[in-house]
């Protein structure tokens, strides 16, 4: 498969492209410092932003599915991971892909109720923008006739893939910590699998 992946160089989406590769696959990465990109011959990295519709739609070329995996920067602006999935939305259309994926996180939405009292005070004073973003983009994506997973980890931490973690859509399950790799793990495993199509599952 090829894959396009958005927010490719570091965190969860790093980690997506590394596995893939590992797994038969092949990726597009838009990158806003292509260097920063693995030098692969099944990687390509495209040079650009997210906010930029002509980058976007030169990442999906030829691409069957997308994995979202953005976050906030220092340099970005508070509405990056909304507006940038509406306009990688509207370029999947014209593309004709229908199939994408996105990182989120527990806590947004239906799910605020299964992370601790630390963890929402935390966001109440600190995150309140980058929750409010990732809201809008869960918005957005629920909204949109794609075949779409929105995908929400616990606490992340950087280590190896375990394959030691539980996914669902029940409301029981309190957030925990996985690590990002287990996180990719899951992620790609969405990609061909329609157990979670048009559903939000915690993974944790």
């Amino acid at each position: 498969m090829k894959i396009a992946v958005f927010g490719g160089t570091r965190g969860v989406g790093a980690q997506v492209v590394e596995q893939a590769v590992k797994r038969g696959h092949s990726c597009r990465v838009l990158a806003r410092n292509p260097e920063s990109v693995p030098d692969l011959p099944e990687v390509v990295a495209i040079k650009g932003d997210v906010l930029d519709p002509d980058a976007v739609s030169r990442v999906l070329e030829g691409c069957e599915a997308v994995v979202i995996s953005l976050g906030p920067t220092r340099k970005s602006p508070p509405t990056v991971c909304s507006e940038g999935t509406r306009l990688i939305i509207e370029a999947m259309q014209r593309h004709g892909i229908q199939r994408v994926v996105a990182v989120s996180s527990m806590g947004v939405g239906e799910s605020a109720q299964q992370v601790p009292l630390f963890f929402k005070i935390v966001s109440a004073i600190f995150l309140r923008g980058v929750m409010k973003d990732k809201e809008a983009q869960e918005k957005i994506l629920k909204e949109s006739p794609l075949d779409w997973t929105i995908v929400r980890p616990g606490g992340l931490f950087d280590g190896p893939p375990t394959g030691n973690y539980q996914a669902g859509v029940d409301v029981d399950t309190i957030a925990a910590r996985i690590s990002r790799a287990d996180v990719a793990s899951f992620v790609l495993i969405q990609l061909d699998d329609e157990t979670y199509l048009r559903q939000a599952p915690h993974v944790t």
